[in-house]
């Protein structure tokens, strides 16, 4: 893992098309800004574990008729 030290308005760019831009510190909190093109996924950690238990729709009505 590479660890940097950034300050307010400076970015570290990912690859050729990514773009990370510290936007605010305050105390503990970092605010980041994310540039990137629409086609790559950004989701943060504790939502990517909810969405893997969340089944479409299409799932769950399956699982009832099954019932």
């Amino acid at each position: 893992m590479l660890i940097l030290s950034r300050r307010e308005s400076e970015r570290v760019h990912l690859g050729d098309d990514i773009v990370l831009t510290i936007v605010r510190v305050n105390g503990d909190k970092v605010r980041i800004g994310v540039e990137a093109p629409p086609h790559v996924k950004i989701l943060r950690t504790e939502l990517e574990v909810s969405a893997q238990d969340i089944k479409p729709v299409h799932e769950q009505k399956n699982a009832r008729r099954a019932a």
